[in-house]
């Protein structure tokens, strides 16, 4: 009977001990979010509200690669790979038929519906635009410019938005002038809100296009 009560005794502690090895999931202790204060709509993912993902096949990635991905992936299209939108951009990450032409993709409808060939045309154009910018970011990284902290996953995402040229211009001008594009979205946002985010494994390569 001792013999009984001692096992179900070490048991009992055994599993106390263990569970409070576990504790929730603490969102606010987390610096992974992005936090857009300056304007009117909050927006998107990655998200402090872990119930925003409950409908939505978007994960929690904090700053790597994958989160940056799919935050500017949110923001161009919810994530959805076969948007067009007013203006005619295409799929998750709204390319223009212009700019898939610079990664080697001419077939729009192709593109369109495989998920696949949009993840590399990302990647590609990330590449492309790394290695056009290299100077600019070596030279600001890590800079406040017009109230921002750059880094180069922002200045990415700026260019992602409104070219390369456009952020050049950005820098030129000391962040007093910048690029919006026709639903008023501005590069000066992008370079804000997708600051801090791992980017290092994009390769700077001016010759970058998708492998068919």
């Amino acid at each position: 009977m001792i013999k009984k009560w001692s096992f179900y005794t070490s048991l009992t502690i055994i599993i106390a001990f263990l569970s409070s090895g576990f504790k929730p999931f603490d969102v606010d202790s987390n610096q992974w979010f992005l936090v857009n204060e300056s304007e009117a709509t909050h927006y998107l993912f990655p998200s402090q509200k872990q119930n925003d993902y409950t409908n939505l096949s978007v994960p929690y990635t904090g700053k790597f690669f994958i989160g940056y991905k799919e935050a500017i992936a949110f923001k161009e299209s919810q994530g959805r790979y076969k948007k067009i939108n007013s203006l005619g951009y295409l799929g998750k990450y709204q390319f223009g038929k212009e700019t898939l032409k610079t990664v080697g993709i001419h077939d729009s409808s192709r593109f369109l519906n495989s998920p696949r060939m949009q993840e590399k045309a990302f990647v590609a154009l990330l590449s492309k635009n790394k290695s056009e910018l290299k100077n600019i970011i070596k030279k600001y990284e890590g800079q406040i410019v017009s109230g921002i902290r750059i880094t180069e996953s922002g200045i990415l995402a700026a260019a992602h938005l409104g070219g390369v040229g456009s952020v050049k211009k950005f820098f030129r001008y000391n962040g007093d002038r910048y690029f919006k594009d026709a639903y008023g979205t501005s590069i000066r946002s992008y370079m804000r809100d997708f600051g801090g985010y791992e980017t290092s494994g994009i390769v700077a390569d001016s010759n970058a296009t998708v492998m068919k």
